[in-house]
């Protein structure tokens, strides 16, 4: 049997299609089905920050609701499929191909080998998630961007696609998209004072930081910039970067495996609320109107 790794069209914002199915795992709880194409994004074993997508999968006249969508990988030796967080290697891993697992309640024989499948994504939903990931990425910037103007001491290594020092990629902890909202947390650490973040300024003055962000925001969403998925191929695994002109003088690109909106016009108004936790960690609470 020769396995192939899945080409995804959730990019393309194509919400159904019809693919045949190369690989069934049974299990007591769940059958794990692999097709050759879906419009399903699932959620990564490796930084789950963006959900599964919802959706159906339809075999004949029998629909299933497809209860999780998750990464697998097959190897092609043993034939043996893994999922989540039992995969213990890399993308590109020779001998090994990435595929999307489309989880359903197991029912023998439910689904085999070779049949031909629907499958639908609830794109309502997908359309929440990515508009809360786009607002993710659009508020981190705009956090940068006011840090940069007069938290840091030092002039970072890391960048951010704006050419700001990039306090997100060096304090984030966790990033969790939900429907139309983002909730990042921030760890304000000993490595990131030495690396010259003037933490405790930023933590006495985390108000006015965030009515800057708000400001930020407000004023590039009165751009109606289009958002991008550009793809190095149509494999899960191939790269994929969202791209957003936000008029600072180069465009944002920004490497993302997760779903998003086409343009900032989908945005009535983003919010961004901070809340301090503890000396060391802050959330950035980014909500959507739209």
């Amino acid at each position: 049997m020769t396995y192939t790794p899945t080409q995804v069209t959730f990019t393309q914002s194509i919400f159904h299609l019809t693919s045949d199915v190369q690989f069934v795992r049974v299990s007591e709880e769940a059958l794990y089905i692999v097709t050759s194409q879906t419009p399903f994004h699932p959620v990564s074993h490796i930084w789950p920050d963006h959900p599964a997508d919802r959706g159906t999968l339809t075999v004949g006249e029998h629909i299933y609701t497809v209860e999780n969508c998750l990464v697998g990988a097959i190897n092609l030796v043993e034939h043996q499929l893994l999922v989540g967080k039992e995969i213990p290697i890399k993308r590109d891993e020779p001998g090994w191909v990435f595929v999307v697992v489309h989880q359903i309640r197991a029912e023998e024989k439910a689904v085999k080998v070779g049949d031909a499948v629907s499958l639908t994504v609830d794109d309502a939903y997908q359309k929440q998630l990515s508009r809360g990931h786009s607002a993710g990425h659009l508020a981190y910037l705009a956090l940068n961007k006011v840090l940069a103007a007069g938290y840091w001491r030092k002039d970072a290594d890391r960048k951010d696609p704006h050419g700001h020092n990039d306090f997100n990629s060096y304090a984030q902890v966790t990033s969790f998209v939900t429907e139309d909202r983002c909730l990042d947390t921030y760890r304000l650490g000993k490595t990131l004072r030495k690396r010259g973040l003037n933490s405790a300024d930023m933590l006495e003055n985390l108000t006015k930081i965030e009515e800057q962000i708000n400001v930020q925001l407000e004023s590039w969403l009165t751009l109606g910039s289009k958002i991008e998925i550009t793809r190095q191929g149509d494999n899960l695994t191939d790269s994929r970067y969202w791209q957003c002109d936000l008029q600072e003088g180069k465009k944002a690109i920004i490497p993302c495996g997760g779903t998003h909106c086409d343009s900032l016009e989908r945005f009535k108004e983003i919010q961004v609320k901070l809340v301090q936790r503890d000396n060391e960690h802050i959330e950035m609470h980014t909500h959507i109107t739209h």
